[in-house]
């Protein structure tokens, strides 16, 4: 895959592995902060793992000053105060006793102070991914979407914006095959690679649902960061064999998917 990759995500708290693996691949994130915001999804939120085994929330609590309609850039923060006893406490409680303790608890002190100093949730969910990506030595480069004029359309709008940062191919998650229209890629010269995620190298089943800092505790940083730079090599080095996003079977394995000639 020639030329540079780029990720458009949503600005997640602490993100899932699945989706920091992602964005370590690319060389350019897109904060797609500029779309409306989602209570039930990841943006302010993450699942962690107490000593127990048990799933918590650790949740930022949050207010819409536009109601349902509010785009993540525009979501505040309702309760600084809780929050950060939320994120000190459950950090605490679920990865004092862990292998990587300090590394940790690194990434949750400089949350607890985006949290002291910003009233937008966009800002702190954002600190908490590029906090996660300077620990493993991700080497890329960040913009936000908000700052890019695009299309309306939803495919229109993602080629727009992996063009608008110089991108030749976009890596996309395998949920994007449910509605990605491939047109638009087509006709800008942007491939589309449809990624798939490693393993936790802790041998632990964190990538779809737990917080990735559960996967640094037990694994470490340099660990995480060896596996993660690997993958995205070898997600580099795979021949792009397939026209077409509609192949199930090739997106489930991984396979990249660029637009026809």
């Amino acid at each position: 895959m020639p030329g540079q990759l780029c990720a458009i995500h949503q600005p997640n708290f602490f993100p899932r592995l699945s989706t920091l693996a992602k964005l370590f691949t690319a060389d350019i994130w897109v904060v797609l902060d500029d779309v409306q915001f989602t209570r039930r999804d990841y943006q302010h939120r993450c699942v962690v793992t107490g000593p127990d085994g048990a799933e918590r929330w650790m949740t930022i609590p949050v207010r819409l000053p536009a109601g349902r309609p509010t785009l993540i850039r525009d979501v505040l923060i309702s309760d600084s105060g809780q929050a950060r006893g939320k994120v000190r406490g459950l950090g605490r409680h679920c990865f004092a006793g862990s292998p990587y303790w300090p590394a940790v608890r690194d990434l949750l002190s400089q949350v607890d102070d985006a949290l002291a100093r910003y009233d937008r949730l966009a800002d702190v969910s954002e600190i908490s991914v590029t906090a996660l990506l300077r620990t493993l030595i991700w080497p890329g480069t960040i913009c936000r979407s908000s700052e890019i004029r695009t299309r309306t359309g939803r495919s229109e709008r993602l080629a727009d914006l992996a063009v608008a940062v110089g991108a030749s191919t976009y890596l996309c998650g395998t949920g994007g095959a449910r509605y990605l229209d491939l047109t638009p890629f087509t006709t800008s010269s942007v491939s589309v690679s449809y990624f798939q995620p490693p393993e936790s190298p802790s041998r632990q089943p964190y990538g779809h649902r737990v917080t990735s800092l559960a996967t640094l505790a037990a694994a470490g940083p340099a660990r995480l960061s060896g596996q993660l730079t690997e993958h995205a090599a070898s997600w580099r080095a795979l021949p792009a064999t397939v026209d077409s996003p509609a192949d199930d079977d090739c997106i489930r394995a991984g396979i990249p998917v660029r637009p026809p000639a």
